[in-house]
C-alpha cells in the first residue's frame, strides 16, 4: 500500500532524476572572452567582484579594461550579469538562477599609479 511518507520522497527523487541531466558543468576557462573599457580619471578604484575569481593587473593605459569569461550550462534558469563602473567602484557580478550552472572569471587592467581596493580592502594587484 502506498502511503504519503513513501510517495512524496519517491516523487521528489523522480523530479531530481529528470531535472539533473538538464544541467551540466559550466567552465569559464573554455568561454569566449568579452571586453569592456571604462573611462577612468580617479586616483583609486574599488573592485567588487563578489567572490568571482578576478585578476587585477597594472597596465600602461589611461582607462580600465575588463575582460570577462562567462559560461552557462543548463537549460532552465536565468543569468544575472553586471559589469559597470560608477565613480570609483567597479561592480562585477555573473551568476545564474534556477537549474543552471554558471562559471565566470574576470581580468581587470588598471592604469599604473591607481590605488586598487578589492571589495574595500587594499590589494597588491594580484589575482
Amino acid at each position: 500500500m502506498f502511503t504519503r511518507r513513501r510517495v512524496v520522497p519517491a516523487l521528489l527523487a523522480l523530479v531530481v532524476a529528470v531535472l539533473v541531466p538538464l544541467t551540466g558543468c559550466a567552465n569559464a576557462a573554455g568561454a569566449e572572452p568579452e571586453d569592456k573599457t571604462f573611462k577612468f580619471t580617479g586616483k583609486s578604484l574599488n573592485v567588487k567582484s563578489h567572490g568571482i575569481p578576478t585578476d587585477l593587473v597594472p597596465a600602461d593605459r589611461k582607462d580600465v579594461k575588463v575582460t570577462r569569461w562567462f559560461d552557462k550550462d543548463g537549460r532552465i534558469g536565468d543569468t544575472h550579469e553586471v559589469w559597470e563602473l560608477q565613480g570609483d567602484v567597479l561592480e562585477l557580478r555573473a551568476g545564474c538562477n534556477g537549474l543552471a550552472n554558471c562559471d565566470a572569471k574576470f581580468r581587470v587592467e588598471v592604469p599604473q599609479g591607481v590605488a586598487v581596493l578589492r571589495d574595500g580592502r587594499e590589494t597588491d594587484l594580484k589575482g
